[in-house]
């Protein structure tokens, strides 16, 4: 899968040394605010093509999908622009920071039929580890688990 990178901070860096390890991954452009930070990370990670703008980077051949690591102030407005190119995204936490936002996220991904997901499990954060092996041992158990789960409507 070619995808692109959108942002080259910490987040970023962490999701391009995840892609690394995973056959057929290739980020074929990274997007970042600063041309110079963007070439670095770039060449860091060996991206052969970066650049300040988001349709750029997303109209390169092959490319099905993006991750946003950029501002959350951004992610709305990039997420929408990324699957209204038909493009599959992932937007790391905070997917975004209004209601209104996460609507217009919802609202593109039903029209576009593309996959948009929130990123960010901590389910390999040292803490929760400890605590899923405690509980697969039998040293603690849970005792309640309130799960809601409903469709969203914007009534």
């Amino acid at each position: 899968m070619k995808l692109v990178m959108v942002g080259n901070g910490a987040f970023a860096k962490k999701h391009l040394d995840g892609l690394k390890r995973i056959p057929g991954a290739e980020v074929a452009s990274i997007v970042g605010r600063l041309p110079e930070s963007t070439a670095a990370v770039a060449k860091q990670y060996g991206i052969a093509h970066h650049t300040t703008k988001l349709e750029e980077a997303l109209a390169q051949p092959g490319v099905e999908a993006a991750i946003l690591t950029s501002p959350t102030q951004l992610h709305a407005a990039q997420g929408v622009q990324v699957m209204e190119a038909g493009k599959h995204v992932q937007i790391e936490i905070p997917v975004c920071d209004t209601l209104a936002d996460a609507d217009l996220l919802l609202k593109t991904q039903q029209e576009t039929g593309v996959i948009c997901m929130g990123g960010h499990t901590r389910r390999f954060n040292p803490s929760h580890q400890y605590i899923h092996k405690k509980i697969q041992a039998g040293e603690l158990k849970v005792l309640q688990m309130d799960v809601r789960s409903e469709e969203h409507t914007s009534e």
